[in-house]
C-alpha cells in the first residue's frame, strides 16, 4: 500500500506510484524527538561541542558532527545533530548514517532519517544511498521506499539496495518489478543485482522469468562471473531444473567452494541425493576443501539413503575435517541417524553436545516422533523446557504430532497455548500439526475452529481435517470438505484415502465411484494405498464384483490387499471360502500377519468350524512365527463359546499366557448366552463388568441370559443398573444410499421431510405381516416396561432407511443400508419378510457382517 497521506514524499517519481510494489507499512511509534531534546540530558564531553556549535559557523558544525561520527562517538553526534539550530551538511549525514550502519543502531539511525527527512526536500545520490543502506540493513522496507521515491537521481547501487532489500524481507515479486523498471530506466544491472534477481526468481520458483534473467546476464556480459553463476545454479536447482543447474555449473571456467554447495544442495533438494554425494566425492579429489555448509546438507543428505555404513564414513571424515564440536554439525548428524532410525547414536551425539541450541532439541524430538517414540519425544521436549531454550515453530510442530499419536490433549492445549502467544499459528505447518493433534484426539471442533482461521490452507490442511473427520464418524462433514477441496486445491492420495475411508464407511457407493474416477483420471490409481483404499470402499459397500475387479487389478499386491478380500469374504458369511483364499495367498508368496488370522478366526468362529480354527491358531506360532495377541484369543473363545464347548473355552482363559481383556470375557459371556450356562455366565460377568463397567452391550448380554432363564428379578436388577449409569439408549443410525444422495435416519428420528410417509410404509408392510401370521413387535415379556436389547443396540435405525428407499426407487431395484449398530432379532425377522413382501433384494451391513435379504431369507442363515 502507499504511504498515508501526511507521510507522502514530496518527490515520488511515477515508476514508483505502482501500490504493489509497496511493503506493507509499519506502524512505529513517532520517533522525532527535535522539538524534545532541549529537555534531554547532555552526553558526556558534548559541553564543550555544544558551546562551539552556538556560536560556530554552518562548516564548523558539519566538522564537528563528521568528528564525532570519526571517534565513533554516535551518543553525542545524534544529540549535537537534534540540538543544532541548522541542519549538517550532506558529508556530516553521510558518515553518521553509516556510523548507526556499522553499529546496528537502529533507533539512532531512525532518529537521524526523520531528521534528514524534515529538512530535505529530496536526497542526492550520496545522502540518497547512504540512507537506503542503512534502512534496508535495519529491515525498514517501508523507510527504505520513502526515501527512494525523493532521490531525483538513482546509480546501480540504488537500485541493487532496493531490489536486495526488498528480497530478503520476502518481497519477490516486488523486488522482480523493481529490477524490471531499473531496466526500463536505462541503469545497466552489474555484479551484484544478478544474485539479487536470481535469488528471488529461486524463491518464487519462477523458472520462465529466471531463464529470462539469464539471457539478461549473457546480454551484459556478466556470464563469468563466478557468483553471478553461482547464483544461476541455485535459481535453477530451487526451479526443480537440475540438468540446467548442472549444465551452468559444468560450464564455470572458474569454481568456489559456493559454487560446489549450490550444486551439491541442488541435488539433494531434487530428491537426487546419490547424484549430490558422487558431486561431493569430486569435490574431494579436486581438492577443493568444503566448509561447514557442505559438510551438514551432505550430512543429512547421507541419512537419507538408508545406508548406516556410509553414513558414518561421511560422520568419520568430518570429525577428521575438524567440525566435531560445530553445533550446526551435531545437529546434522543427529537429523543423519534419525533418518536411518538409530535414535541410540543420535541420542549419544546430542549427549556428548556441550553446547545446544533450538534446533538440536527440534531434531531430536522430530527424529523420535518419526521413528514411533512418541512418548521420548514429549520427554525431550519436557526437558527443552526446564532448560529456558525457547522452541520454535518446528519444535511446536514435531512435539504436537507426539501428542496426536498418544492422544496427549492437555500437552497439545499447552503447544496451543505457546504457538499462538510466539505467533507460530500462522506457520502452516504448526497449524497442520494442530489440526491433526485435536482430531485424534476426539475433538473435531477444535479442529474446525483452527481451520477456519488458517490464513493459507494447502492440501495437507484440507487432506487432515477430511481423515479427522472420518476418524471421527463423521463421514458427511468429510465429504463435503473434500467437495469444497476440490474446488481450489489439488488433491493428492492422502486425500484420496481419507475421501474413500468415509465412503466405506457410509455404503456411499456412487460417491466412491466418482473419487475413483478422480483417481484414474490424476495417474495415481496405484500411488500408496490408495488400490487398497479403493478395495476396502467395494468389499464394505457390497460390491464384490468390483472388489474382486480392483483386486485383480491390483499389480502389487501387499498382506493389506489380501486381508481386506478375507475380511470382506467372512463379512458375507463365507468362511470356508476365506480359508481357500487363505491358500492362495500363500502360494502367491505372501506372508500373512496378525490381522490375516483374525480375519480367518472369526470366519471359523462364525461358521462353527472348530477343527479349522485350531489349526488356524496353532499355525500363528508354529509356522509364521506370529504371538497371538488378544484379538486372536477372542476369537477363539467366541468359537468354541458359539458351539457350546463352555468350559473348555473357560479352561482356555485360564491357559492364556496374558491377561484377558473384556473382549475375551464378553465371548464367553455371549456363549453362556446362548447356551443358557447361568453360573458361568455370571462368573464371565463378573470378569467383564469390572473391566468395562459402562458398556451397555455386556450389561444387556447378562440381561439376555437371566431373561432366557427366567430369572426376572435379576433381569430388573440389571435393568436398574443400566439406567442409573444412563447406559439404556445408544443411537443408532442408518445410511442408505438414493439416486447418488446419502440419507440419513437416526433412532426415533421424526425429522426426515418424508417421514409421515415412511411411517405409514412401515405401518402397512406390520399389517401385512401380522396377516400372514407374523407378529414383528413379538419380545420379551419384561420388555413392555424396560427398555429391550433391541432398542440399546440396534435402535431399528435401518427400517426407516429401508422404508426410504421403497418409496424413492423404482420396483425391483435393490436397497443397500449401512447401519452403526448390531442388526436385531426383530428387525432381521422384519426385514426378512419385507424381501418377501415387496420382492426386493436387501443388503444391510452392520457392525458385524453383512445381511442380504431375499425372498424371505438371509445369508447369515438367520431365522429372525
Amino acid at each position: 500500500m502507499p504511504p498515508p497521506a501526511t507521510a507522502k514524499p514530496q518527490l515520488s517519481p511515477p515508476l514508483l506510484r505502482s501500490p504493489h510494489l509497496l511493503p506493507p507499512a509499519r506502524h512505529l511509534a513517532p520517533r522525532n524527538r527535535r522539538l524534545a531534546s532541549s529537555s534531554t540530558t547532555v552526553p558526556p564531553n558534548v559541553a564543550v561541542y555544544a558551546a562551539e556549535a552556538a556560536e560556530s559557523t554552518f562548516s564548523d558544525h558539519s566538522a564537528a558532527l563528521r568528528k564525532l561520527c570519526v571517534h565513533g562517538q554516535l551518543p553525542q553526534a545524534l544529540w549535537l545533530l537534534e540540538s543544532s539550530p541548522e541542519p549538517p551538511d550532506e558529508d556530516a549525514y553521510v558518515a553518521l548514517f553509516h556510523l548507526c550502519e556499522w553499529r546496528r543502531a537502529a533507533e539512532a539511525g531512525m532518529r537521524a532519517c526523520e531528521h534528514a527527512d524534515a529538512v530535505h526536500p529530496s536526497f542526492g545520490l550520496r545522502l540518497g544511498n547512504a540512507m537506503l543502506s542503512m534502512l534496508v540493513r535495519f529491515g525498514e522496507s517501508w523507510h527504505a521506499w520513502r526515501v527512494f521515491a525523493k532521490m531525483p537521481e538513482r546509480d546501480v547501487f540504488s537500485w541493487n539496495i532496493m531490489i536486495g532489500g526488498y528480497g530478503k524481507a520476502g518481497f519477490l515479486e516486488q523486488a522482480l518489478d523493481l529490477y524490471h523498471r531499473m531496466l526500463w530506466a536505462g541503469s545497466r544491472p552489474d555484479v551484484y543485482t544478478f544474485p539479487c534477481v536470481l535469488r528471488s526468481c529461486g524463491g518464487i520458483q519462477d523458472w520462465r522469468m529466471g531463464r529470462e534473467v539469464h539471457a539478461h546476464v549473457l546480454r551484459f556480459g556478466l556470464g563469468v562471473e563466478v557468483d553471478v553463476l553461482n547464483a544461476l545454479v541455485t535459481m535453477y536447482a530451487k526451479c526443480r531444473d537440475v540438468g540446467a543447474a548442472r549444465k551452468v555449473f559444468d560450464g564455470m571456467a572458474l569454481t568456489d567452494c559456493i559454487s560446489w554447495n549450490a550444486m551439491i544442495a541442488g541435488h539433494f533438494e531434487n530428491h537426487e541425493c546419490e547424484a549430490g554425494l558422487e558431486l561431493f566425492l569430486d569435490m574431494l579429489d579436486d581438492e577443493v576443501q568444503p566448509n561447514l555448509m557442505t559438510i551438514t546438507s551432505v550430512i543429512v543428505a547421507s541419512g537419507l539413503l538408508a545406508d548406516l555404513d556410509f553414513a558414518k564414513e561421511m560422520h568419520a571424515l568430518a570429525v577428521k575435517r575438524g567440525f566435531a564440536s560445530d553445533v550446526a554439525f551435531c545437529n546434522s548428524l543427529i537429523q543423519m541417524y534419525s533418518s536411518l532410525g538409530r535414535m541410540g547414536e543420535a541420542c549419544t551425539v546430542f549427549s556428548r553436545m556441550e553446547t545446544r541450541d533450538a534446533m538440536s532439541w527440534t531434531a531430536m524430538i522430530s527424529g523420535y516422533e518419526k521413528n514411533g517414540f512418541p512418548d521420548k519425544a514429549l520427554e525431550v521436549y519436557a526437558l527443552m523446557e526446564v532448560s529456558n531454550v525457547s522452541p520454535d515453530d518446528v519444535t511446536v510442530a514435531s512435539a504436537l504430532a507426539a501428542c496426536a499419536s498418544l492422544g496427549r490433549l492437555d500437552v497439545g492445549i499447552k503447544l496451543h497455548e505457546i504457538a499462538a502467544s510466539k505467533g507460530f499459528i500462522r506457520y502452516i505447518v504448526v497449524a497442520n500439526a494442530l489440526l491433526e493433534m485435536y482430531a485424534k484426539s476426539k475433538h473435531i471442533d477444535k479442529a474446525i475452529e483452527v481451520f477456519k482461521y488458517m490464513p493459507d490452507k494447502d492440501v495437507i490442511s484440507w487432506s487432515s481435517m477430511i481423515a479427522g473427520f472420518s476418524f471421527n464418524h463423521k463421514s458427511f462433514e468429510a465429504l463435503y470438505y473434500f467437495r469444497h477441496m476440490m474446488v481450489d486445491v489439488k488433491p493428492n492420495s492422502v486425500t484420496f484415502i481419507a475421501a474413500l475411508s468415509a465412503c466405506a464407511a457410509t455404503g456411499s457407493l456412487k460417491c466412491g465411484k466418482e473419487i475413483h474416477a478422480h483417481v484414474l483420471r490424476r495417474g495415481i490409481a496405484s500411488e500408496g494405498y490408495v488400490p487398497n483404499a479403493l478395495l476396502d470402499l467395494y468389499v464394505k459397500c457390497g460390491q464384490t464384483d468390483y472388489a474382486w475387479a480392483q483386486f485383480s487389478a491390483h499389480g502389487e499386491k501387499d498382506v493389506v490387499s489380501w486381508n481386506i478380500m478375507l475380511t470382506g469374504f467372512v463379512s458375507h458369511g463365507h468362511g470356508d471360502i476365506a480359508l481357500s483364499f487363505f491358500s492362495e495367498m500363500l502360494e502367491a508368496g505372501e506372508h500373512p500377519d496378525d490381522v490375516t488370522f483374525v480375519a480367518l478366526l472369526c470366519g471359523c468362529s462364525r461358521g462353527g468350524m472348530v477343527s479349522q480354527g485350531w489349526d488356524v491358531f496353532h499355525s500363528m506360532s508354529e509356522k509364521y512365527s506370529i504371538v497371538p495377541n488378544l484379538k486372536h484369543y477372542a476369537c477363539m473363545v467366541d468359537l468354541l463359546s458359539r458351539v457350546g464347548r463352555l468350559t473348555e473355552a473357560y479352561d482356555f482363559i485360564g491357559r492364556m499366557p496374558i491377561t484377558p481383556d473384556a473382549a475375551v470375557w464378553g465371548a464367553l459371556l455371549n456363549g453362556c448366552r446362548i447356551h443358557r450356562h447361568i453360573e458361568l455366565g455370571e462368573l464371565a460377568a463378573k470378569f467383564v463388568l469390572e473391566l468395562e463397567p459402562n458398556d451397555a452391550g455386556y450389561h444387556v448380554l447378562l440381561s439376555d441370559l437371566y431373561a432366557d432363564a427366567g430369572r426376572w428379578a435379576e433381569v430388573a436388577r440389571v435393568r436398574k443398573t443400566m439406567r442409573e449409569k444412563g447406559l439404556e439408549q445408544d443411537y443408532g443410525c442408518s445410511w442408505v444410499e438414493v439416486k447418488g444422495d446419502i440419507h440419513a435416519f437416526l433412532t426415533d428420528d421424526e425429522t426426515h421431510p418424508q417421514i409421515k410417509e415412511i411411517n405409514a410404509v412401515l405401518h402397512g408392510i406390520y399389517e401385512r405381516m401380522k396377516a400372514s401370521g407374523f407378529d414383528p413387535f413379538e419380545s420379551h415379556s419384561l420388555e413392555d416396561k424396560e427398555v429391550s436389547k433391541d432398542d440399546v443396540l440396534c435402535g431399528h435405525s435401518e427400517r426407516l432407511a429401508v422404508a426410504f428407499g421403497l418409496i424413492n426407487t423404482t420396483p425391483g431395484t435393490s436397497i443397500s443400508v449401512t447401519k452403526n449398530q448390531y442388526t436385531c432379532h426383530s428387525c432381521h425377522g422384519i426385514l426378512r419378510m419385507i424381501s418377501k413382501i415387496v420382492r426386493r433384494e436387501i443388503t444391510v451391513r452392520d457392525t458385524k457382517e453383512f445381511h442380504h435379504f431375499r425372498d424371505g431369507s438371509c445369508s447369515c442363515g438367520g431365522s429372525g
